[in-house]
C-alpha cells in the first residue's frame, strides 16, 4: 500500500426519513481530517440512507466508526419500518479499494474497523465478501436472511456466533455486516405497475440466482429437489447481479431494485436492457431507471456508446454528450435531475483548481490570458489550439458519419471520431497542466535558501520543476501531432463539403507543435542537466520537422480541392 492509498466507504444506515439525524451522522463521518464525503443519499420508502465517502484507509475506517457509533446512539431499531432489508442501524458497511491498495489489505482494514465496532460499541459484528473467510458467511443476503426481527433467535445458533462482539442482539442498534467488496453498482429500474408480485417475477427472470424450479404451475406448484434435497433453480439472465421487486410509495411505482456486484460483467445498459425484454414479455413497460449512489465515469460512457450504436450512429462524440445519451436511454433522470458532478465518482474526486483554465467559457480564457499574469502563457495556448485542430478532426468523422448513403461506413468514421476526442480530451488537460507546471517552478525558486541545506533543496526542486516544464509541452507536442494521420485520412475519405475543416485543423496542429516547442526550447534553457535538456530538444526538433511535413501535405491537398 502506498502513501496515496485511497479506500471507498459506502455505509448504510437505518434512517431516510429524518434529515436530522442524517445530518448528525455525516458531521461525525466528516470531523476526521482527510475524508471527502461524496453522496448523500436518503430514500423515504427503504427509510435508508446510503452515505458515500472516500479517504485515506485509517482517516476511513475513522470515519466509519464515529458514524456507526453516531447512528447507533440516534436510531432505534425496535421502531424502524422500511422496504429494503435491514437488520440494524448500520445495516452494513461495505470498504471499497480505489487507488494505491490490494483488496486484502482493504479486507484487513475492515477486519480492523469489524473488530473496534464489536468491542467498543457492544454490537454484533458479521464480517462478508473478502473480509469473511468461511465461505459460508460471505454473501450479505445469507447473513442478513431474518432481518432485524429474525436476529434475536437467529444469533443464538452456534453457526451465527457473530465475528466480532456479543452474542445478544441489541433491540435499538440491531447488528452490522462489516466487508471489502468490489465496487457495487445500486441500480433501480422503474415499472409502469404497482404489483409487487410482477415486480419480482421480472427480477427472478433477470437476477443471477433465478428462480426455484416448481412442479406444475410456476407460482403455487411443488418445489422441485434435486438429489441431495437442494431446491432446483432456473437461472436468471444476468450474471454478477442481485434483484428483487419492490413497491415505492413514494413514487407510487413498482421497481426492480438490484445489486450489481461485478458492472464489468454486467454493464448498466445490459441489466436495463435486460429488464425491459422481461417486462415487456411480462405486459409492462419500463418508464426509467435511477443510480443509488455513485458510479465508476466509464459506465456511463460505455452506455452512451451502447445507445448510439444501436441508432447506428457515431461513438465519437464528447464525454458530455456520451452521459446525455446514456441518461436520456435509461431514463435516469425520470424520478429527479441526473446531475453528474453529483453522481460520477471521477467527477466528485476531481479538483477544481486541476481543470481551472479549461473550465472558463471563451471569453474569460481570453481575458486570462491578456492580463498581466505570466500564466496562461504560450504553452497552455498552444495545447487549446491543438485540441482545436483534434475538435476539428473529431467534427468531420462525425459529419462523414452521418452522411446519406454512407451508412455501411458509419464504424469506421465512429472510430476516426473516437480518436479525435481522445486526443482532444488528452489536450484539453495539458492547458493546465502546462500552467501548473509554470506554477511549480515558481513555487521552487520561492523555497527558503538560508543555509546550505536549504539551498541544496532549492536548487533541486527548481531543477526537478523545469525538467517538468519541458516534459509538458513535449507532451502536447506528441499528442497534437499524433492528430495528422486522422486529418490526413479524413482529407481523403471524409465529407468533401467539409475538407476546408481538415486544413483548418492542419494548420491548428502545425501552430500548436511549434508553440509547444518553443516552451521546450526556453525552459530547457534553464537546466543544469544538459543531457536531458539537449536530448528533449533533439526529439522535439524531430516531431516538429515531422510535423511541417505532414500538415504541409494535408493544406496543399485542401488547396487543390477548394480553388
Amino acid at each position: 500500500m502506498n502513501a496515496n492509498a485511497l479506500i471507498e466507504c459506502v455505509p448504510n444506515f437505518s434512517e431516510g426519513i429524518d434529515l436530522g439525524i442524517i445530518k448528525q451522522i455525516t458531521n461525525a463521518i466528516e470531523s476526521v481530517e482527510g475524508v471527502l464525503l461524496l453522496d448523500v443519499d436518503a430514500g423515504k420508502a427503504t427509510n435508508r440512507t446510503v452515505v458515500t465517502f472516500v479517504g485515506h484507509p485509517d482517516a476511513v475506517i475513522e470515519a466509519a466508526f464515529l458514524g456507526i457509533k453516531k447512528a447507533s446512539e440516534l436510531i432505534d431499531m425496535s421502531k424502524h419500518k422500511g422496504e429494503h432489508p435491514r437488520m440494524g442501524a448500520t445495516d452494513v458497511c461495505p470498504l471499497i479499494p480505489i487507488s494505491g491498495i490490494t483488496m486484502e489489505e482493504t479486507a484487513a482494514y475492515a477486519q480492523k474497523l469489524g473488530k473496534r465496532v464489536g468491542e467498543e460499541l457492544n454490537i454484533p459484528v458479521y464480517m462478508y465478501e473478502y473480509a469473511q473467510q468461511n465461505e459460508s458467511r460471505k454473501n450479505l443476503s445469507i447473513i442478513r436472511a431474518g432481518e432485524y426481527e429474525g436476529f434475536f433467535k437467529k444469533i443464538k445458533l452456534p453457526e451465527w456466533k457473530p465475528d466480532f462482539g456479543p452474542s445478544e442482539f441489541s433491540a435499538k442498534s440491531g447488528g452490522s455486516v462489516i466487508g471489502a467488496r468490489d465496487f457495487l453498482i445500486a441500480y433501480n429500474v422503474n415499472l409502469n405497475t404497482k404489483s409487487v408480485r410482477l415486480a419480482n417475477s421480472v427480477a427472478f427472470d433477470v437476477r443471477e440466482v433465478g428462480r426455484v424450479k416448481r412442479e406444475g404451475n410456476p407460482i403455487t406448484g411443488k418445489v422441485l429437489k434435486d438429489a441431495d434435497g437442494n431446491d432446483i433453480r432456473i437461472p436468471g439472465t444476468l450474471k454478477a447481479v442481485k434483484a428483487i421487486g419492490w413497491f415505492i410509495e413514494e413514487y407510487n411505482i413498482a421497481q426492480i431494485s438490484m445489486n450489481l456486484t461485478n458492472y464489468k460483467v454486467t454493464a448498466i445498459h445490459q441489466a436495463f436492457d435486460e429488464v425491459c425484454k422481461s417486462a415487456q414479455n411480462r405486459g409492462m413497460r419500463v418508464t426509467g431507471s435511477e443510480l443509488v449512489g455513485l458510479v465508476p465515469l466509464s459506465t456511463l460512457l460505455d452506455a452512451g456508446k451502447h445507445y448510439l450504436q444501436k441508432q447506428n450512429r457515431s461513438i465519437g462524440v464528447s464525454e458530455k454528450e456520451l452521459i446525455h445519451i446514456a441518461v436520456k436511454s435509461m431514463g435516469l433522470d425520470e424520478l429527479a435531475p441526473f446531475d453528474p458532478n453529483k453522481k460520477i465518482i471521477e467527477y466528485r474526486l476531481r479538483k477544481a483548481e486541476s481543470e481551472r483554465l479549461i473550465s472558463m467559457n471563451l471569453k474569460d480564457f481570453a481575458d486570462e490570458t491578456a492580463s498581466d499574469s505570466p500564466a496562461p502563457g504560450g504553452g497552455s495556448i498552444s495545447a487549446y489550439v491543438g485540441s482545436l485542430g483534434a475538435a476539428l478532426g473529431a467534427m468531420m468523422a462525425n459529419l462523414s458519419a452521418g452522411k446519406r448513403g454512407w451508412e455501411d461506413k458509419v464504424s469506421m468514421y465512429s472510430e476516426y471520431a473516437s480518436k479525435g476526442q481522445l486526443i482532444k480530451d488528452k489536450l484539453l488537460k495539458l492547458v493546465d497542466e502546462d500552467t501548473n507546471a509554470f506554477n511549480k517552478i515558481m513555487s521552487a525558486f520561492g523555497l527558503p535558501k538560508t543555509n546550505d541545506e536549504e539551498k541544496k533543496i532549492r536548487t533541486e526542486a527548481i531543477e526537478n520543476a523545469t525538467k517538468y516544464a519541458c516534459e509538458v509541452p513535449y507532451e502536447v507536442m506528441q499528442t497534437a501531432y499524433s492528430t495528422l494521420e486522422l486529418l490526413g485520412e479524413l482529407a481523403i475519405k471524409g465529407n468533401q463539403n467539409s475538407i476546408s475543416d481538415a486544413g483548418v485543423g492542419a494548420l491548428c496542429i502545425q501552430a500548436a507543435v511549434k508553440g509547444a516547442y518553443f516552451n521546450v526550447l526556453i525552459n530547457a534553457q534553464g537546466l543544469k542537466d544538459r543531457n536531458f535538456a539537449e536530448n528533449i530538444k533533439s526529439k522535439a526538433k524531430e516531431i516538429l520537422n515531422e510535423t511541417n511535413t505532414k500538415a504541409d501535405s494535408i493544406i496543399v491537398l485542401v488547396e487543390r480541392a477548394i480553388a
